[in-house]
Formats: structure tokens, sequence, C-alpha cells
């Protein structure tokens, strides 16, 4: 996948992995907040106001990170307020690509062929990768945020008033409880099957795995006596561990070797994975051809000639998380 200079599409990218072998996720460029009044958030600049039918997403059905607004836009009930793109799932030397791949969309906001050009539009100098998500302001033309975290907060924040079913997926009593817990999952888990997969040495990639089932054995030991990583309802924590490990056997125990044990030893971690799979809005978001496509054919450098393997095209009711697995 490549990357824009100075506004400029190059199809190869460089920077995210150190001379160590270590791979070093690049931080997300637009951190600007969609807020109720339209004033400043945490990060970034004033000016967007929450309103149904302003903003739009572009998501990628296969990737983990914009799993997390899917799962939000629809667990809340916010389809009608914010519509949708979706990419094709392998993204190449042109990067995202938007075309007639079956639960792929046309871009519908300006027609771009490529998700650069969705930058390039925010930002004609922009410098860095065009990731995905992406929240899009069609009143100003420009990106709001690509930063999945941040944008899951904005969809459970801000537009909740528009939500046709409203949930806080973040009590304020819990913050700093579901803030460390976040933190743990994500940099030895959400990124943590990157660092495993990335890796470009063996001192790299044992230290990914040493860290990711290390956090696997402390979330069992909590869902032992939890339904939730919280508790009875599921809060954010909850889809951010989610959307890794719908995708961890089919895709990351194969491909990116992250198969120091399977998640069937893990009992309570599985079923933590298919308790979330059944909640309303949820399994609608997991689009399994459309990840094992983007993970096998996208990552040539790891899988040069696009081998799917068996074992990773699996049925959500009867695969790895099935009340009979």
């Amino acid at each position: 996948m490549g990357q824009l200079i100075d506004g400029v599409w190059h199809d190869t990218a460089t920077g995210e992995v150190k001379t160590d072998g270590r791979f070093d996720r690049a931080p997300s460029r637009f951190r600007n907040w969609v807020t109720a009044d339209g004033g400043p958030g945490p990060t970034g600049q004033g000016g967007f106001k929450a309103e149904p039918g302003r903003y739009h997403l572009y998501v990628s059905l296969a990737c983990p990170w914009s799993h997390r607004a899917l799962i939000y836009r629809d667990l809340l009930g916010l389809e009608a307020a914010i519509d949708l793109s979706v990419v094709h799932p392998v993204n190449l030397a042109n990067g995202w690509e938007f075309d007639g791949y079956p639960g792929a969309t046309p871009d519908r906001i300006g027609g771009a062929r490529y998700l650069y050009q969705v930058y390039q539009a925010a930002d004609p100098c922009y410098s860095g990768k065009a990731t995905i998500p992406v929240l899009w302001d069609r009143q100003t033309g420009t990106i709001v945020s690509n930063e999945s975290a941040d944008i899951i907060r904005m969809l459970g924040g801000a537009f909740l008033p528009f939500a046709r079913t409203p949930h806080n997926l973040r009590p304020e009593a819990l913050g700093a409880r579901i803030d460390a817990l976040n933190d743990d999952i994500y940099a030895a888990v959400n990124n943590g099957v990157y660092r495993t997969g990335f890796a470009q040495s063996q001192e790299a990639y044992d230290a990914g795995i040493e860290a990711m089932f290390g956090c696997f054995d402390r979330l069992e030991r909590r869902l032992a006596d939890s339904r939730f990583l919280l508790g009875d309802a599921p809060l954010e924590p909850d889809f951010r561990l989610f959307v890794t490990m719908i995708r961890f056997e089919p895709v990351y125990y194969f491909h990116f070797r992250c198969n120091l044990r399977p998640l069937s030893a893990y009992p309570d971690l599985r079923r933590h994975t298919r308790d979330v799979l059944n909640l309303p809005g949820v399994r609608g978001t997991v689009d399994m051809t459309h990840i094992v496509d983007h993970y096998y054919l996208a990552h040539r450098h790891i899988n040069p000639r696009g081998i799917i393997p068996v074992g990773a095209r699996v049925d959500l009711d009867r695969g790895f998380w099935g009340e009979g697995a």
C-alpha cells in the first residue's frame, strides 16, 4: 500500500518498520471532533456540529479499525444519520479503491476512484497514508477524523441524540477503567497482531507473541466471572476487542503466525466473541469474505501467491465461535 507525499500518490510506503524489525504504526493525522455545539473537542479544530445527514463514513468491511465504527453506527441505530461508502477489500498499489466488488460501493460523496483522492480533496498537500475509516464533513468538504478510536467516541457521544437505539457505551464512572483496558487491548491485541504479522526480526515477532498471549491470559481470567469485560453489559472495550477476535483464527492465527494457542484454548474469550457477535446490530457488520480476501490477497509481501488456507473460509454459526465449537 502506498502513501501521499505533498499531495502526490506514491505506490510504496515507508517508515512503519524500524531497523530492529519492529512494526510501529504511524499516528492518525486528522484528529478533529464532532461535538454537540460545534465547539472544539479534545484535539484539533472546532466547527463540526453534530447534525444528521451532514457526515459520511468511508469504511472497509475487511478492516478492524473500520469495523469499530460500523458496529457503533449499526448498534446505536445511526444509519439514517450517517451514510456510508465501502471500499474494495483488496488494496494494492493504489490503496483502497471504490469499484464493483460485492458489498463495496462507489464513492457516494465525490465519485473518487481511490480513497487517496478523498484525502487530496481534504488537503491537496497531505503527506501520509490514506487510511480508513474516514469521517467526512459534507458542509466544509473535509475530513473530520481518520482515527477510529475518536470516531467511535463521537458516534457514542455527540451523535447519540440521533440514535434509534441509544446506549451509553462509556459511562463516566467507568472512564478510567475503560481507558486502561482499551490501552492494554490496543497495544497487545488490536495492534499486537500487526506487530507480529509485520515483524521483520525473530525478536520483534517473539515480543509481539508474548505480549498478545499474555493479554489473552488476563482477559480469560477477567471473563471467567463476567459476561462482558466490565460487567453484565457490553461497553467500549468489548467492541474494540471483538473486531480483532472475530478475525483471529480465520486470519491472524494462520496469516500473521499468531499461533501459540488457538482460540479454543480460551473458552471464555471465545464465548465473549460469540456473545458480542449475537448482540443486535453486530452480526450484520461482519463480512468474512471481505475479511479473508483482504488479508490473504492484499498482503503479498506475506503471502506472495495469494493462497487462501482452506480453514480460513468459515461460517459464522458453525466456525470458531459457534455454540458447538
